[in-house]
């Protein structure tokens, strides 16, 4: 048995092409993906070049331009406080990304380590799992409510929290993997060579468990975007006035009536944001999953 790393050479054969080339046409080759990627770009293009682009203080009050609708001076409109709904909107990307980056980050981590070790070691098995289990046990929008509101309000907290509430789903796909992997030929024969087990983890299994777990931190990293505007929604996110898309939507909740567009605008946001890292995320199982083939 090869190893699962090894490029699928008989389509490399076919095409006459280079591992490299072949790849990134499957790639260009998804209609979802190159969808989910140029939003993606979009939204991340509009976190770093945004605030020079567009001027402002997201949190200026002018009682002046109070509930202004959204015109060619304010696109998104103005708030209660009278803060452009934009230039918030503008500034709140750069921290809605970053706790869904740190998220898929520490999600990933710990997730990876403690599947590794539960599917290689079998005596580590049942104890992580049961753990993992627990956890899943509550819903992990709940599990993350709970959590954020016992430790409190922050940036730090958001992440902690959702980072556990995410991380036994992480831990599952990867555990998955290696146990499919642990007792496969090229393994075996790694071990009849000396190779010790942080070797055979590194360098054998963990690199063959890659593309699904890439394709579960898309998923997580949409999650957790979604997850950080309710818990701001909720009051137990980053606090008020930082400019996250979900303070902006608690804010405009008790004027929904009289200025609907202080919570559709960044809802707006929001949700092409997890569309695209849902499309990107759909893309890239499709591409990666050799048991799966794109129509």
């Amino acid at each position: 048995m090869t190893d699962p790393v090894t490029f699928d050479m008989t389509e490399q054969a076919k095409s006459g092409q280079s591992p490299g080339r072949l790849a990134l046409r499957r790639l260009l080759g998804h209609k979802g993906l190159v969808i989910g990627a140029t939003i993606m770009a979009v939204v991340i293009l509009m976190a770093i070049a945004g605030p020079f682009l567009f001027a402002g203080d997201p949190v200026q009050v002018s009682f002046r331009t109070r509930f202004l609708e959204p015109s060619w001076q304010h696109w998104f409109g103005t708030d209660h406080y009278g803060r452009d709904i934009f230039i918030r909107v503008v500034h709140g990307s750069h921290l809605s990304l970053f706790i869904g980056i740190a998220v898929v980050v520490v999600a990933g981590i710990g997730g990876t380590l403690i599947g590794s070790l539960a599917g290689y070691f079998r005596s580590l098995d049942g104890v992580l799992m049961r753990v993992m289990d627990a956890l899943m046990a509550f819903p992990s929008l709940m599990l993350a409510i709970g959590i954020a509101a016992a430790l409190g309000s922050g940036v730090t907290n958001v992440v902690i929290a959702l980072s556990v509430a995410y991380m036994p789903r992480t831990a599952r796909i990867v555990r998955a993997a290696v146990m499919t992997l642990r007792d496969t030929e090229y393994v075996e024969a790694a071990r009849v060579c000396g190779a010790g087990h942080l070797r055979i983890l590194l360098r054998h299994i963990l690199p063959n468990s890659m593309a699904p777990l890439i394709i579960d931190l898309t998923f997580i990293f949409a999650y957790a975007v979604l997850a950080d505007a309710a818990l701001s929604f909720l009051g137990v996110g980053p606090p008020p006035p930082t400019p996250s898309w979900g303070n902006i939507i608690a804010d405009g909740r008790d004027y929904v009536v009289d200025a609907p567009w202080i919570t559709i605008f960044p809802g707006m946001v929001i949700g092409l944001t997890v569309l695209g890292l849902n499309l990107f995320g759909d893309g890239l199982r499709d591409v990666l999953d050799p048991r799966l083939k794109s129509t």
